[in-house]
């Protein structure tokens, strides 16, 4: 699997959902978005370059992923 970064949102989200199927998105603040994020086995990126713009982008699209 390819190495994820900041800029690779819809990655991101797909990895989040084979990680955490059963998560909360309705619940889950930035916080606790940032820490399944940096966590993640592929994320490579520097978890200091995360702002709450790209962190509320990734969990829009994983809530529209989910819901769609």
């Amino acid at each position: 699997m390819c190495k994820l970064y900041w800029e690779s949102s819809y990655e991101i989200v797909l990895s989040l959902m084979e990680t955490y199927p059963d998560a909360d998105l309705d619940t889950m603040g930035l916080e606790q978005l940032f820490h399944y994020i940096v966590t993640l086995p592929d994320f490579a990126d520097d978890p200091a370059l995360a702002n709450d713009g790209i962190l509320n982008e990734i969990l829009r699209e994983w809530y529209e992923e989910v819901t769609s």
